[in-house]
């Protein structure tokens, strides 16, 4: 089962009290020194940002940023700050920082990580002593929101996406506006979308493919055009088709049975899977799809680095994932079975 699928969150049971919050986010003192940043950032506060509960104001630079979000340590990372807590997604990294965001941790600790598969862990939030809680990739309900809020200013999904479908430019902006380095988060995106330009360029033969992400679960499951990774796929030039995301409706992604097979023949397919393609090999309707027979999938193990930096889709995943998806990719689309899509 993909992780993402657990991913709804339910309001925790057994509602944590306003006061008990209060007092577990004033501390006794010994909590950990202050996350590191970069640079003095106070000049730009304080800044509002609108997300869909309303708006929320950070008075001054923020020093303990705790994530309850999914990917939004990759864009402080980037931006040279650390945050003191971060939520559990894919795998057991330390801190949950992935390869790809290792060099930007550096010497520093890594930061705590918390479990959110029982809902948001308010106490261990509040005992984080934070200034400022980032849930923008995240399916913050307006319950979760208004009791984070009594800890600390916290930001929200942003209006006009579902849950994990916020485009990793607009994670990146945001936390940017919010530690008051919106510059720098500005360079940043524009340095990953020449790197997506340029591969653009170098394959015009990705223009107008029809390509789609998908993993095995409860059938077929595939993403549709909202989530991030097929996203990734149409910066490159791909297009999801209409068919395909009609079926999924304003998800980030869902099931298509196994009777819809076909909407799995496209140009370019790159398959999340835990177990390789034994349980594709096994369905004959499928392997009789020319996508298959003209050796058109790339696999991807979702458990491996690159494939948990498929999911991430971040200012800090994408070149990582770039460098090694698009030659396969380009394998893939030109219809030669006797391409080697091969390894990354």
């Amino acid at each position: 089962m993909h992780t993402t699928m657990s991913r709804r969150r339910a309001l925790a049971a057994g509602a944590v009290s306003v006061a008990l919050l209060v007092s577990a986010c004033a501390g006794d003192g010994s909590a950990p020194e202050d996350s590191p940043g970069a640079g003095d950032a106070s000049g730009a506060f304080p800044v509002t940002i609108q997300h869909r509960y309303g708006a929320t104001t950070i008075e001054s630079e923020p020093k303990r940023v705790v994530t309850v979000g999914l990917t939004e340590q990759d864009a402080l990372l980037a931006l040279g700050i650390v945050p003191v807590a971060t939520t559990r997604w894919l795998g057991d990294d330390p801190g949950a920082v992935g390869a790809w965001a290792r060099d930007e941790l550096g010497e520093a600790q890594p930061p705590e990580v918390l479990d959110d598969t029982g809902g948001v862990q308010f106490e261990k939030v509040a005992a984080q002593r934070p200034d400022l809680i980032v849930g923008i990739y995240s399916s913050l309900t307006k319950e979760d929101y208004e009791k984070l809020s009594q800890i600390a200013p916290t930001i929200a999904p942003p209006e006009g996406y579902p849950d994990f479908g916020v485009p990793w430019q607009e994670v990146t902006k945001t936390v940017g506006k919010a530690v008051g380095r919106a510059g720098e988060a500005d360079r940043l995106v524009g340095d990953v979308e020449r790197r997506l330009a340029e591969a653009r360029r170098a394959h015009p033969e990705f223009a107008g493919a029809t390509a789609l992400v998908a993993t095995v679960f409860d059938g077929y499951w595939v993403y549709g055009s909202d989530d991030p990774r097929t996203r990734t796929l149409t910066a490159l030039g791909f297009r999801l088709p209409e068919e395909v995301d009609k079926a999924i409706g304003d998800q980030f992604g869902a099931n298509i049975s196994r009777e819809r097979v076909d909407l799995l023949d496209t140009d370019a397919i790159v398959w999340l899977l835990a177990d390789g393609d034994a349980k594709l090999r096994e369905d004959a309707a499928y392997q009789n799809l020319r996508v298959v027979e003209e050796g058109r999938q790339v696999f991807i193990d979702d458990g491996s680095d690159y494939g948990k930096a498929v999911s991430f889709v971040s200012v800090l995943s994408l070149p990582y994932v770039l460098d090694r998806l698009v030659p396969q990719l380009a394998a893939a689309v030109d219809g030669d079975p006797g391409t080697e899509v091969g390894a990354p």
